[in-house]
């Protein structure tokens, strides 16, 4: 396919077929074909095959690597072409533009040039033009065809019959057709190779541009690794290419090395940078029981990690695989572009004969007339229209995985760039969805004890204790104490009042709170009620030292997300099955007005029902299977990467990060993408609405036409090029790290 009229075409004949479905991308050159189990399709093969074009099933997913930016089969074989033409071609150009340079017979060299390349260098072109009118099919290749031969024939005629051919004939070049010179007929020779050699090198560049678009999406493919050191039983270790490794196996990951494939921490400790995978800004500490990301990078310790997904079912696989699933689809503006462009090839043609006829008409020369005809056959570019939207979509859905940000396609593009209200769920999404240590208050000098030795003898007891509350306190220990956590004596656990123990020769009981508590407990224990947290009291000796605050706490980076969505004019909405009291304390935090608490799944799916009957455009972000009646009601659909697979099969699009972060960056990049693709449809329509009436009045020689028309489809991809270097407003510069 070489523009949108092929595109067009394809799509109309595989639609023809009963219950067929089908939407072709130019820029990926691959088709999504919906259709009935009981059509094989070796028939959806046959009819491609049978519009002129050729066609192929994709390798299995497990077999391939993700390739977002195709390399179009034979460019090896273009790019030679491309270089002989420019050989034979630059000699004919110089002469024809310096009458200065213009030697004796200078014409016949110049004609001796340009016929291998009339017929060798546009072959390709004169070849699927014939095709095309085998099937009664016209493309840009049949205009570029036509022009060919239509100047070379005009000048072969010139040279022979029309007195060009004289010895010491001077030929001037002008930018417009003139009158014939000195009633000779004028030589178009440059137009011959020009047109060629122009519409070869903008593809050439085209394709390199194009392939550019998808080089976020080659760098994710680029993340794995060819060989794992696989742990033994034995305790050795073996050498193995990542294909023979499966899940439940063992692997060590050494400092700087990047981790083969998804699993969990067994020994060791370190932090990974996952910057390339999820778009995280800073490196993440593991630990034993921790989750990692295949792709990311050791920075510092020794890892030995367990597989828990290999092959196709890794994340780094399941966001290659979402993306190359968006960039198949189409945004609303280019279903209109290829309309036109169905059309297009057979309106210029018929243009180009009603200029021939007009200018033979009105009593001008022959020589005027098929010049300009020629013109308007070449300067036409269907190709603009094809490429404007899945250039600038390939772009953006690369840009955006490398942010941690999964589109599912055009219209959740479309969806994100209208959205005025989101909806919010606060455990998991907004929170950090485990119980943690959510404030320490200490009591000075309680027992003669300093704030943080009261912090590790709490941690020091309840590391005895199974309860979720006293592994938070411990967790919130071995971060904070003074000191390792001492061991315990005499430990007992009290049911439904908490535990105790001797430490370092000292009682200590950590539970619920009761008694008389000093005035800043007291202040602490009223805080905590008022916002439906878990208070646990600490005594040491008997006297109360200290309060613990657990609960669910905000994460970070929350309240710059969504003082971001307000800035942007999206209203947040808190909605929750959490009681009222929790509810109401993170929307303090955060800023948000409205709350609904204790919402079912039910309830949720009616809300956004009832937001969306009021005229909003509701966006909902969700991580949990309660979340997933919600998501699919609502006109954009934002799950979790960290979330469920139900709520990430519902949503539109996929955070991979954890929280909210991203979720601005997702609006910014969407209005961000959907402009570039309404400048490169308004240069594709505009650029051929002012140069074909141009070319029609005679205005433009058919060389600087097909250099127009060449450079019309180079410009629509580099601007969509623009998209892999945006960045949000508000993104930090992200630090160089060194590994090793």
């Amino acid at each position: 396919m070489t523009c949108a009229a092929c595109v067009s075409r394809v799509e109309k004949k595989l639609s023809r077929l009963e219950g067929v479905t089908a939407s072709v991308n130019l820029a990926t050159g691959r088709a999504r074909v919906c259709h009935p189990s009981g059509l094989p399709v070796d028939e959806l093969v046959a009819t491609v095959e049978k519009a002129g074009y050729t066609a192929a099933l994709p390798e299995p997913p497990a077999d391939r690597r993700p390739a977002p930016a195709p390399v179009r089969d034979g460019e090896e074989a273009e790019r030679r072409r491309l270089v002989i033409t420019a050989v034979l071609a630059l000699p004919v150009l110089v002469l024809s533009m310096a009458p200065a340079l213009q030697f004796r017979n200078w014409q016949w060299l110049c004609f001796a040039l340009a016929a291998p390349v009339a017929a060798w260098g546009a072959w390709p072109f004169h070849v699927r033009a014939a095709r095309g009118l085998r099937h009664s099919a016209s493309t840009m290749d049949t205009l570029v065809s036509l022009g060919v031969v239509a100047s070379f024939g005009w000048s072969a005629y010139a040279l022979f019959l029309g007195g060009a051919g004289e010895p010491g004939m001077r030929m001037p070049f002008t930018l417009a057709p003139g009158a014939a010179a000195d009633g000779m007929a004028h030589v178009y020779l440059e137009a011959t190779v020009g047109v060629p050699l122009f519409v070869w090198a903008g593809r050439f560049l085209e394709a390199r541009a194009r392939r550019g678009t998808g080089a976020a999406l080659r760098a994710l493919a680029g993340l794995s690794v060819k060989d794992v050191a696989v742990r033994e039983k034995d305790g050795g270790e073996r050498l193995v290419p990542l294909e023979r490794l499966r899940a439940g196996q063992t692997f060590l990951v050494r400092p700087g090395e990047r981790v083969a494939t998804d699993g969990e921490v067994v020994e060791g400790g370190s932090a990974v940078d996952l910057s390339l995978v999820t778009g995280e800004s800073e490196p993440v500490g593991v630990e034993p029981g921790s989750a990692v990301v295949g792709g990311s990078v050791n920075i510092a310790g020794l890892l030995l990690v367990r597989a828990t997904a290999v092959g196709k079912d890794t994340r780094i696989a399941r966001i290659a695989r979402l993306v190359e699933e968006a960039q198949a689809g189409k945004a609303r503006a280019q279903r209109l572009a290829d309309r036109v462009a169905g059309v297009f090839v057979p309106v210029v043609l018929a243009l180009a004969v009603g200029t021939l006829g007009f200018w033979l008409g009105t009593g001008r020369d022959a020589q005027s007339a098929v010049t300009a005809c020629v013109a308007v056959l070449v300067v036409a570019c269907p190709c603009a229209l094809g490429l404007a939207t899945p250039t600038a979509l390939m772009a953006a859905t690369g840009r955006g995985a490398q942010l941690g940000i999964l589109v599912g396609g055009p219209q959740a593009l479309e969806g994100l760039r209208h959205v005025d209200t989101v909806v919010l769920d606060k455990t998991g999404t907004l929170t950090a969805g485990r119980t943690t240590v959510a404030r320490f208050t200490a009591v000075p000098g309680a027992g003669g004890l300093g704030e943080r030795a009261v912090v590790r003898y709490a941690g020091a007891v309840e590391q005895g204790s199974e309860h979720p509350l006293g592994r938070a306190v411990v967790d919130y220990a071995r971060v904070h104490a003074d000191a390792a956590l001492p061991d315990v004596v005499d430990f007992r656990a009290l049911p439904g009042r908490g535990a105790r123990g001797v430490v370092d020769g000292r009682l200590v009981e950590v539970g619920a709170p009761t008694g008389d508590l000093p005035a800043v407990l007291a202040d602490a224990l009223t805080a905590a009620e008022s916002t439906a947290r878990t208070p646990v009291l600490v005594r040491v000796d008997g006297e109360a030292a200290a309060l613990v605050e657990i609960g669910d706490v905000v994460r970070p980076g929350t309240y710059r997300a969504v003082d971001a969505l307000r800035r942007l004019g999206v209203r947040p909405v808190l909605a929750t099955g959490d009681a009222k009291a929790p509810a109401l304390a993170v929307a303090a935090d955060l800023g948000i007005q409205e709350v609904h608490a204790r919402c079912t799944p039910e309830e949720k799916a009616a809300l956004v029902r009832e937001l969306r009957e009021r005229g909003h455009r509701v966006a909902v972000v969700g991580d949990g299977v309660n979340d997933a009646a919600a998501l699919a009601g609502a006109d954009l659909g934002i799950g979790l990467g960290s979330g469920t697979d139900a709520a990430i099969g519902a949503a539109d699009v996929t955070l991979v990060r954890t929280g909210i972060e991203a979720l601005p960056d997702a609006v910014r990049l969407a209005r961000r993408t959907l402009a570039t693709i309404r400048v490169n449809l308004v240069w594709a329509f505009g650029y051929n609405v002012v140069t074909v009436p141009l070319a029609m009045l005679g205005v433009l020689n058919p060389m600087v036409a097909a250099a127009a028309m060449s450079a019309s489809s180079v410009l629509v991809v580099a601007n969509s090029l623009r998209l892999r270097a945006w960045r949000p407003s508000s993104a930090p510069r992200r630090r160089r790290l060194r590994h090793g």
